[in-house]
């Protein structure tokens, strides 16, 4: 029985340590852009979040170019990111993560 604890501990483990974690997206794709809370270059997570959907935010990251119209934008700046189905994930997350702070 020992055994069966074991192995699913050590499963949970590696799945947990497979998460990606938001942050480190931002950190190697989008802080170059945009910054949490101040204005940078693009608007600040905290403004995106207030303003925008899970879904909005994927789709805008994923196609900026055939979104930025329907956001209000005169022009996209963005640039086309290839993030896989992970990283979409967890930027979108930290991205929310900012919603209604101050």
């Amino acid at each position: 029985m020992n055994k069966y604890i074991l192995i699913i501990t050590l499963l949970s483990a590696s799945a947990f340590s497979q998460q990606l974690d938001g942050k480190k997206v931002f950190e190697t794709y989008c802080w170059g852009c945009h910054h949490q809370t101040a204005v940078a270059f693009g608007p600040p997570f905290k403004t995106i979040a207030q303003k925008r959907t899970k879904a909005e935010i994927m789709a805008y990251i994923i196609s900026p170019k055939s979104m930025y119209k329907k956001f209000g934008y005169k022009r996209s700046a963005m640039t086309q990111l290839n993030l896989n189905d992970a990283e979409l994930d967890a930027i979108s997350d930290y991205i929310l993560s900012y919603k209604g702070k101050k």
